[in-house]
């Protein structure tokens, strides 16, 4: 029932305050399980996805966002809760697993699931290797998988960004059902489950118009961290050395004033010398 109602909310203030197109929403079945997968470039996809759609879709959102402390992390999780969002652990192994069954409940209930291939958003706007979970659930699910292009999202709300940017028109593109029926029984197939989810990827491709990149996307996240560690790391290592170095040169000023009054008052006072 919250869902109905925040959406009922959000839903007016967020097509008046950026307009939110959205293409094929046909393409969507109208009852029975669904897994929506979509690109992931901001916080505000949980959003603009289901906006234009007349059923709910519950997402598997990262544990994160039922974690978090102080005003924000209570706002988050009672939103995230609210809205019957499903917190996954993204350790893997185990946690991995647990993910995957939450799902399969969803799905078996007959209801639309929510999932992002990439693991986590995107650090730059590309769209990056799918992880083959979403291949699992759709061949032990038996379920039609229907790909949601978010675009200009990134724009809106990227990382790191706290309130959303006005002036950006979002678009969420849904394209038709994609049938893996032809794999149903290989579900443990390790390359039977790259194969579908490389497929979902380029239809996420097609649809969203960027640029893809055949790396885990937390992979390119925790290198940019890397190098923006050793930025700052080298950054403060300069910054030291520009005050050692001033230190120096205001030591070395000061010794050379001290001499030369020395020298002035010698010349003064050749008997005090």
């Amino acid at each position: 029932m919250f869902y109905w109602v925040v959406k009922a909310i959000l839903g007016p203030v967020l097509a008046v305050l950026w307009q939110p197109r959205a293409e094929g929403v046909e393409n969507v079945p109208r009852r029975g399980p669904a897994i929506m997968v979509s690109n992931h470039l901001s916080f505000s996809d949980h959003f603009f996805g289901p906006l234009p759609l007349p059923r709910k879709i519950t997402f598997l959102a990262k544990a994160e966002y039922f974690t978090g402390t102080g005003v924000k992390g209570f706002v988050s999780k009672a939103f995230f809760t609210g809205v019957g969002q499903i917190p996954i652990d993204r350790s893997g192994g185990k946690a991995s697993e647990a993910a995957l069954r939450t799902g399969l409940r969803v799905l078996k209930r007959g209801d639309l699931l929510g999932i992002y291939p990439e693991g986590t958003r995107s650090p730059d706007g590309k769209l990056y290797r799918g992880r083959t979970g979403v291949a699992r659930l759709a061949l032990e699910a038996k379920a039609p998988v229907v790909p949601m292009a978010m675009i200009n999202l990134d724009k809106i709300m990227p990382p790191g960004r706290t309130v959303p940017k006005l002036g950006v028109r979002p678009k969420v593109v849904f394209g038709e059902p994609l049938d893996f029926s032809r794999y149903y029984g290989m579900e443990k197939d390790q390359r039977v489950l790259r194969a579908i989810t490389d497929e979902i990827m380029y239809a996420l491709m097609e649809l969203s118009g960027q640029e893809y990149v055949d790396r885990y996307a937390q992979s390119v996240k925790n290198e940019l961290e890397a190098e923006a560690k050793e930025a700052r790391r080298e950054e403060h290592a300069d910054a030291r050395d520009r005050r050692r170095s001033l230190r120096t040169e205001r030591k070395a000023e000061r010794k050379a004033l001290k001499e030369a009054k020395k020298a002035e008052k010698a010349k003064a006072d050749p008997e005090s010398a």
